[in-house]
């Protein structure tokens, strides 16, 4: 069973854009999809309603860095400082041209950013391609795996 993909958003308009755009990539990983950085830590640490979710972490994780609640920083931050979490691949998805977002994003250990395009066209190729990039050709780190067993 391949690994979910977990997106984190809280614009409707960018969270079913980046849907549309994940669908055209044919990638065959689930969506998860969380609207606050709050919700996405539950996930991630399954507890509150993700309690009972199966063990593993998502393929990937599609943040974006303004959001209700808990930031996409302070979620990036937990993320890299907890063991479990540690080598789980972070994208930055923001429309956000900050410099200091892009270099505090960096230092906190994002693997990638990307700043969401204006034009629908342009938006459908960066996230066709972040989708086939880390979900498919990475190659995760060692004790990690691609496919989670079911049931496990």
């Amino acid at each position: 069973m391949l690994k979910p993909i977990l997106l984190v958003e809280d614009n409707p308009n960018d969270l079913e854009l980046t849907l549309i755009a994940l669908s055209k990539s044919q990638l065959a990983n689930q969506v998860i999809i969380v609207r606050d950085g709050a919700e996405a830590l539950d996930y991630l640490h399954r507890r509150g309603e993700y309690a009972a979710r199966p063990a593993g972490n998502p393929a990937v994780v599609l943040l974006d860095l303004k959001l209700p609640k808990v930031d996409g920083l302070e979620v990036l931050r937990e993320i890299r400082s907890t063991d479990g979490l540690k080598p789980l691949p972070v994208v930055m998805l923001t429309s956000s041209r900050e410099e200091q977002d892009l270099v505090r994003s960096y230092e906190l250990g994002v693997n990638a950013y990307v700043v969401k395009p204006v034009d629908f066209a342009e938006f459908v190729r960066a996230i066709a391609d972040l989708g086939i990039f880390w979900a498919v050709l990475n190659e995760p780190p060692p004790g990690s795996q691609r496919y989670v067993k079911p049931g496990k």
